[in-house]
């Protein structure tokens, strides 16, 4: 019998949008700060958030009976109902009016954008973007949207059959391209687990590597397709401390893994600076645009 389209399962499915509240306490940047190896804080109480780091605040710690065999959560308002649902983290956009600033109260309300069907290499797939507002003294200061893709069941003998290398290198190092800005890392399972615990994220394909190699298929554990943005903007605050992100677009492409040699790198360009993450094995396992006030 032919599988039911994923559209018949969200032709009823309108959440309702959700607001939330955050002190915006400084403790979660100074972490940040120390698990990105920087000298001290980032930003201290009073000064801008760096763009992305809002992803550490507004936290949600679900009871552990209301996660999934695989640390995600079973359901939740913005998680289509797909059988045997599969998740991917594919990229997003911000645009920054006014930088969401440490140690005032601000509100974030999410809410569904758009949801939209389509045909990929491993059979049909849902694009789901949520899109999220960011309030302090009531006025907008920012606005983001992320884009999720949604499988129902698996692909072959697990997420990654077939696409990634059998062991993971650890030893070989990305060629650089030229770039001016570069930033080169290597994450290790410290870091990931750190990163996790950072963001709520209990998806065991980051700290979990038997399950990676036996159920997901993947060669060791996979690094945070977040990171590889959160570094590329970090390229940019390294690289332009005087600028100001107005607006930003990253796309997640490919993941990396624990152990890899990364470099993120880019350039300055006429209105702001075009970035991309590599490893050995590949030049653009993500890429960013962002443009400066």
């Amino acid at each position: 019998m032919q599988p039911a389209p994923l559209s018949s399962y969200v032709e009823t499915w309108h959440p309702e949008p959700v607001t939330a509240h955050d002190p915006m306490d400084p403790g979660p940047t100074a972490a940040v700060s120390a698990l990105l190896d920087l000298p001290g804080p980032a930003s201290e109480a009073g000064d801008p958030l760096p763009p992305l780091w809002q992803w550490f605040h507004f936290l949600h710690w679900p009871a552990q009976h209301e996660l999934g065999p695989d640390g995600h959560l079973r359901d939740a308002r913005f998680l289509p109902p797909l059988p045997d649902r599969q998740r991917m983290f594919a990229g997003g956009r911000s645009r920054i009016v006014h930088p969401l600033r440490l140690g005032e109260p601000a509100e974030r309300v999410s809410s569904l954008g758009a949801v939209t069907p389509k045909h990929g290499r491993s059979g049909e797939l849902l694009f789901v973007t949520e899109r999220q507002e960011f309030r302090q003294s009531g006025r907008t200061c920012l606005v983001e949207e992320q884009d999720i893709v949604y499988r129902s069941g698996r692909s072959g003998s697990g997420s990654g059959s077939g696409q990634h290398p059998a062991t993971v290198d650890d030893r070989t190092v990305p060629a650089a391209a030229g770039e001016p800005w570069q930033l080169r890392t290597q994450p290790d399972p410290t870091l990931l687990f750190r990163l996790s615990a950072l963001t709520a994220n209990a998806h065991r394909i980051h700290y979990d590597a038997p399950y990676c190699r036996d159920t997901e298929g993947y060669p060791g554990l996979v690094v945070h397709g977040p990171l590889l943005a959160l570094l590329m903007l970090d390229v940019v605050r390294r690289e332009a401390p005087g600028r100001r992100v107005s607006t930003l677009s990253f796309r997640l492409r490919r993941p990396a893994f624990a152990g890899e040699h990364l470099l993120a790198e880019g350039h300055p360009t006429d209105t702001g600076a075009l970035l991309r993450t590599a490893t050995h094995r590949d030049t653009c396992h993500a890429t960013a645009e962002v443009t400066f006030a």
